[in-house]
């Protein structure tokens, strides 16, 4: 676990609960930080627990539905979600800067952005795909610095998507003016690299994209909601009751 005083032994807790009751149906403590390795085998030893208690076959109009926060949000996990027979309701990292509720919030930007520099230890924003000025007829790129750079791969797949892949030239990422806003690190052996969607991927509707849908609805807000009061209040009772 990384902390502000350097690496730790850790672990990550994951529960599942009901909304109603706030009773636990499964937990289970990792020796990982991520939380997106860990939704999968989760839900199996839920379903297991369903079984044995032998809760009744859901139809599709009354399927249970599973809520979960933006760390388990993945390309992998919501298409096995979307297998699972649970009406699934996931938030990405993006979820609240599409509502309505806080895209004029100057006080939620600012926090935002508290946080951010907290993390980040006060480094600049780095630059991202839509910094860079990409040609797709004639399949050039350039950087923000107006830097040509070279296509690496075509057709790379990541993610169930396929994508163009641009590098920049070492000497000239080396002596840039805008290297902090653009790498974690100065370069050492490769210069920026940098992906854009093929056309035919961007054609392709992924279950990311499905799900942006279904949570940017009235009814995905309301069960996100929900989520986050159901789980604050399983963690509460623990505390409360110890």
């Amino acid at each position: 676990m990384t902390t502000s005083k350097g690496t730790i032994q850790g672990y990550n807790g994951i529960a599942i609960n009901d909304d109603k009751h706030q009773i636990i149906l499964q937990a289970q403590a990792w020796g990982s930080v991520g939380e997106q390795q860990t939704l999968q085998p989760a839900v199996k030893q839920l379903k297991q627990q369903l079984d044995k208690l032998q809760t009744e076959k859901q139809t599709d109009k009354h399927a249970i539905k599973f809520t979960a926060d933006s760390g388990f949000n993945s390309e992998a996990n919501l298409e096995f979600m979307a297998q699972s027979g649970f009406d699934t309701y996931i938030a990405d990292n993006q979820f609240r800067k599409r509502n309505p509720l806080f895209k004029e919030s100057e006080t939620y930007e600012t926090e935002q952005e508290k946080r951010r520099l907290k993390r980040s230890k006060g480094k600049p924003r780095l630059f991202t795909s839509d910094d860079f000025h990409y040609d797709e007829v004639t399949q050039t790129c350039r950087c923000p610095a107006g830097n040509e750079m070279w296509r690496s791969g075509i057709n790379v797949n990541s993610h169930h998507q396929q994508y163009t892949r641009f590098c920049g030239y070492l000497k000239d990422c080396k002596i840039c003016p805008l290297q902090q806003q653009c790498m974690r690190k100065p370069p050492i052996k490769t210069g920026r690299q940098v992906q854009f969607k093929n056309d035919e991927s961007r054609k392709k509707v992924s279950y990311i994209d499905k799900m942006k849908v279904k949570i940017d609805s009235p009814m995905g807000r309301r069960h996100l909601f929900i989520h986050g009061i159901a789980n604050d209040s399983a963690v509460s009772n623990l505390l409360s009751f110890k």
